[in-house]
């Protein structure tokens, strides 16, 4: 609730700038460019309308005047006054920048190398020397700008994407919805039309796209901003791995997509994990060694363990020949 609080009053304090540099704009279009839905955006500007300086009399609150053809501020409570940014929140930009340039699809390139050259041509002044920026920023992976340019224009979305989970590769048509980060990475959350679900495809792991020339029609309900964002939908007819996990192992949860269930009295946690092919949850989970032991299912046991037993054998016959 409090990010979500976050995120819109970020937005918020963001509209009346905005609105100033573009008198009279429809709802509908100012909803495009700030990425929210016109219902959304409505409730924001009546949210705003009762917002404004310490005293909240007529003359301190925000006033505008606003429907669905054309919103414009009447008054803005001093908002449209110029940033003025400190050295400290100038690097702390800068830093915010470099970083969120780094993630695909997040932002476009060359408008984030573009404002890093100039917050850096503010601070460097007349030093004479280059500021990192104003170098040329590298090429966006064609997936990436196609998806960009997709969403931008509303269009659906051909996706040639690798799913992890399931350790294969799928081809899918999508209704873009927006662009989310995630625990350090990138994704595109959008309607999945073979799914029939809101799903979110990683930026890294989407190796072809192709914008098609039919609009993108996600449910209003997929994009409603209190939509969940789970990377993972649980599906019944995929089978599901009982774990138990060793205390110094919980950073597992934070890697995969799985579900605690609780909390033993000697640390140790047990969760559970979808999964589609026996033969890739196996691998992975002896990957872990014995810091994660299979509880269920039966032929996921089985699995493990007759891998386990054949990667004793081979040792022990290595070893057997470099003795003998």
């Amino acid at each position: 609730m409090s990010s979500r609080l976050s995120v819109r009053l970020s937005r918020l304090l963001n509209m009346i700038p905005y609105f100033i540099a573009h008198p009279g704009i429809s709802a509908a279009e100012a909803a495009a460019d700030l990425g929210v839905t016109s219902k959304q955006l409505m409730s924001d500007l009546n949210q705003l309308w009762m917002c404004g300086l310490p005293g909240y009399g007529p003359g301190d609150l925000i006033d505008l005047s606003f429907s669905e053809e054309s919103i414009e501020v009447t008054f803005s409570a001093g908002i449209d006054r110029p940033l003025r940014l400190t050295s400290t929140e100038a690097t702390a930009l800068l830093v915010a920048l470099r970083s969120i340039v780094d993630m695909p699809g997040m932002v476009d390139p060359t408008a984030a190398h573009a404002a890093i050259a100039k917050i850096e041509s503010a601070i460097v002044g007349g030093s004479g020397a280059e500021p990192d920026g104003a170098r040329t920023p590298p090429p966006e992976a064609p997936a990436v700008a196609t998806v960009r340019s997709a969403l931008a224009r509303q269009r659906a979305l051909r996706l040639v994407y690798y799913s992890a989970s399931r350790d294969v590769v799928t081809e899918r048509v999508v209704d873009p919805i927006r662009i989310v980060l995630v625990d350090n990475n990138s994704y595109l959350q959008a309607w999945c039309r073979q799914a029939e679900g809101v799903r979110l495809f990683r930026f890294d792991r989407i190796e072809a796209a192709t914008e098609l020339d039919e609009p993108a029609r996600p449910p209003s309900h997929a994009t409603e901003e209190s939509a969940a964002l789970d990377l993972f939908q649980d599906d019944p007819a995929v089978p599901l791995a009982r774990l138990r996990i060793r205390g110094d192992y919980a950073w597992v949860l934070d890697q995969y997509p799985m579900h605690r269930l609780a909390v033993h009295p000697d640390g140790s946690l047990e969760a559970t994990m979808r999964f589609a092919t026996l033969d890739w949850m196996a691998r992975l989970l002896l990957g872990f060694g014995s810091g994660v032991t299979v509880l269920g299912p039966p032929e996921l046991v089985a699995a493990v363990r007759e891998r386990s037993n054949a990667a004793l054998a081979a040792y022990a016959e290595a070893g057997f020949e470099a003795t003998g």
